[in-house]
């Protein structure tokens, strides 16, 4: 069902709005987290450690599609808001046709890569074979993940967050359910695992196809086949900006990771563990920034500057309250946190995993207000802000990374200081900018 965020009640619409998206994103996580936890506690550290190392490579490409898509609903989203439907109608068409090639392009140069890129990431030998063979797998299946947040991110674009949550539901269920056949009881190692993600994506995005049948203003009949080369030029420009900064913070990860990997097994364990922790803990965050987006650029483009910013400063203010609340949970249990991933008796892991999220927890309220102001900067469409912003939180977090565990001699725990640095040149940049447009009244 869409929805038209240009009038009504503002807090119910941001938080109706939000909730599907957390859900929707925690049960997506649920697909990496059930990976993690049966290839570790089946499989042992090594095959964990591959799938972890692999899945920072599968993630890059990933997120680059998912950033196409993200840039192309901002557009979307205005063009609802302004009540333009024919530009929305070629926008939506021109973006599937042209992410469908780019899609399918992409498949057969990554699988063919996979092993040089790993190799890239200094990988250790004895666990390389396994994790060229799980990324080779997913990226088989990467079409499936283009045609779901192409359709999940038209349909939040036209204020719908609640069927794509739905679709994840099914296709989590499936995930989890395939990691068990696959993994524990067919025994077919890392390369199951990869399999049962592969279909619970194809799952996912088929429930999509025929679910928009539904939705009057997808039923776009033969106009599924316009394809506008000037739209498609002003999606990528648009849309280029998004998946650049979301590769950008996938490609810090790749960084630290090729920190780490020299280190051996048990760091990599840790921070495949740790880097779940976070997504579960980081991704709502994220999430209440994108419901952010999708109200502000629809308020933008029906012209409504002062209910743009009330919309920017409740989502503010949803955005510290569960900062808080999920910081002293990470606070308060890092040990059991590391235990969901890695065996009892993995103790070294857990002991190293523990001391960055006793400490990550109450460092997240920097990260909460960085994704609040990159939804403000997303729904304005100047997405030159957020690439440029993540560039210096990513090379911050990689440069005091390495020099901290490199010059310094430090611990596993001063990954959370340098995400924190991260963290705070991106507000050292964003920060003045903003505050500079709302004087100026540029939105």
């Amino acid at each position: 069902m869409t929805t038209n965020m240009t009038k009504g009640k503002i807090l119910p619409q941001l938080i109706g709005f939000t909730i599907p998206l957390v859900l929707g994103n925690l049960f997506q996580l649920t697909y990496n987290a059930a990976d993690s936890i049966i290839v570790g506690q089946v499989l042992g550290e090594d095959a964990l450690a591959a799938v972890g190392s692999a899945g920072m490579i599968m993630n890059l490409v990933i997120l680059f599609i998912s950033g196409m898509c993200m840039g192309a609903g901002i557009l979307m989203s205005t063009q609802y808001g302004a009540g333009s439907r024919g530009n929305l109608e070629r926008q939506i068409s021109t973006t599937l046709i042209g992410g469908l090639i780019f899609s399918l392009a992409v498949t057969l140069i990554m699988i063919g890569m996979a092993r040089r890129f790993l190799i890239w990431t200094n990988m250790p030998e004895e666990i390389l074979g396994q994790g060229t063979l799980y990324l080779r797998i997913v990226f088989a299946g990467l079409v499936f993940t283009f045609i779901y947040n192409f359709f999940s991110n038209t349909l939040r674009a036209l204020g719908d967050s609640k069927s794509p949550l739905l679709f994840l539901i099914v296709s989590a269920v499936l995930n989890v359910a395939g990691d068990l056949l696959f993994v524990a009881v067919f025994g077919w190692g890392v390369a199951g695992s990869a399999i049962a993600t592969v279909l619970s994506q194809a799952v996912s995005s088929l429930c999509c196809v025929l679910y928009i049948r539904r939705i009057p203003i997808l039923r776009l009949g033969k106009k599924w086949r316009v394809f506008d080369r000037s739209i498609l030029l002003r999606t990528f420009s648009f849309g280029i900006t998004s998946a650049l900064q979301m590769m950008c913070i996938q490609l810090g990860k790749l960084f630290v990771q090729s920190i780490i990997n020299v280190r051996g097994v048990d760091f990599m364990a840790a921070y495949t563990a740790v880097n779940r922790v976070d997504d579960f803990a980081l991704t709502p965050q994220q999430n209440i920034a994108h419901a952010a987006t999708t109200f502000m650029a629809q308020n933008k483009g029906a012209g409504q500057r002062r209910r743009f910013l009330q919309g920017f400063g409740w989502a503010f203010v949803i955005q510290m309250v569960y900062t808080a609340v999920v910081g002293v949970a990470v606070f308060a249990l890092p040990a059991p946190l590391m235990r969901i991933f890695v065996g009892a008796q993995a103790t070294e892991v857990i002991r190293l995993g523990a001391s960055y999220l006793r400490l990550i927890g109450l460092l997240y309220f920097a990260s909460g207000i960085t994704n609040i102001l990159q939804g403000f900067f997303r729904g304005t469409g100047d997405l030159k802000v957020t690439l440029l912003s993540t560039i210096a939180n990513m090379t911050t977090r990689v440069a005091t990374a390495w020099y901290m565990l490199n010059a310094l001699g430090g611990g596993f725990d001063c990954l959370a200081w340098a995400n924190l640095w991260g963290w705070i040149a991106m507000m050292a940049l964003e920060i003045p900018l903003m505050v500079r447009m709302i004087r100026k009244k540029r939105i």
